[in-house]
């Protein structure tokens, strides 16, 4: 399977900083060959222009940004979702992982 670039999009770019490296250690324990990075969501449009990017998701405290993003990023069919809040909120990694997966099948 292809290395898969999973970008997280929050706030400031720090809380996901934690999620990310949660979600890299499951995907090693999986198998799953990914690239996992956090941005501030301010920057995650511009980072998705320049890079290849399989999925973005967004943090629970910018989900009202969804629709914008989805809009964006339907020309490079890059699936977008909003990490579930609990999921979130305990730093899931295996959880956040597996939902990143499921956009990236359709």
């Amino acid at each position: 399977m292809e290395k898969k670039t999973i970008l997280l999009a929050c706030a400031a770019g720090m809380s996901t900083s934690l999620l990310v490296s949660k979600m890299q250690k499951a995907a090693e324990e999986q198998g799953i060959d990914a690239e996992i990075l956090a941005v501030p969501v301010a920057e995650a449009s511009d980072y998705a222009e320049k890079n290849k990017v399989d999925v973005l998701l967004l943090g629970p405290q910018v989900r009202f940004m969804e629709a914008d993003f989805k809009k964006k990023m339907e020309p490079k069919d890059v699936p977008v979702g909003v990490v579930p809040m609990a999921d979130y909120g305990m730093m899931n990694g295996a959880k956040v992982l597996d939902f990143a997966s499921q956009l990236m099948k359709g």
